[in-house]
């Protein structure tokens, strides 16, 4: 009868590669899910050990980076469930073209740029960063995992555990809040002034 040693190494030796080839961005994720390095470092501990006990369910020659996120994205919606952030602004009634109006009225754009791009350019992706932080839990997780890890929506909707729709839905709604909270970043990092949202009041 083989030895079960002898058998696991192999297996540990090979999660370890993959997860060694990940765990950057894996950090990266959870400092942006957690707001806090010691938090983000202990969520990652927390989802490689389970990932590693749960290594036999993974299908090798698959992506290894969205099965090991939706493992780090379990483990913190069950340890901060009651941890809800409230928005710092009032999301929920942004309107479709906000920002593309807000950008039109401080003469950043020209017709037809895109207000993102534009906007992105000058905040960097830090600030960027901040902008989505300050979504609703819901809605951060999915926007963070696609716009910042390129996952696909099939594969946010295994990590989260909910369906397709659920996702595009997250993402719509995403979408719209984070052009306000762009815009509010711009205008607290002086790149944009307070005297162009006076429309918005």
């Amino acid at each position: 009868m083989p030895d079960p040693a002898a058998v696991a190494a192999p297996r540990t030796a090979e999660f370890e590669s993959l997860f060694a080839s990940v765990v950057h961005s894996a950090y990266g994720v959870a400092v942006r899910f957690t707001h806090n390095r010691a938090d983000a470092e202990d969520l990652v501990q927390e989802a490689a050990l389970l990932a590693l006990r749960g290594f036999d369910s993974f299908e090798p020659g698959t992506n290894f980076k969205a099965w090991f996120l939706r493992i780090l994205t379990n483990c913190y919606f069950s340890t901060r469930r009651r941890e809800r952030r409230r928005p710092t602004v009032d999301l929920d009634d942004t309107p479709d073209l906000y920002l593309q109006a807000r950008a039109g009225q401080a003469g950043l754009i020209g017709e037809g740029a895109d207000p993102a791009a534009a906007l992105f350019d000058r905040l960097g992706a830090e600030r960027v960063v901040e902008a989505l932080n300050r979504l609703p839990e819901d809605y951060r997780v999915a926007s963070i995992l696609y716009f910042m890890e390129d996952l696909s929506y099939e594969e946010i909707a295994r990590a989260l555990g909910c369906p397709v729709g659920t996702v595009r839905s997250r993402l719509h709604r995403g979408r719209k809040m984070l052009q306000k909270t762009l815009w509010q970043v711009a205008e607290e990092s002086g790149i944009v002034s307070h005297s162009s949202a006076q429309g918005d009041a």
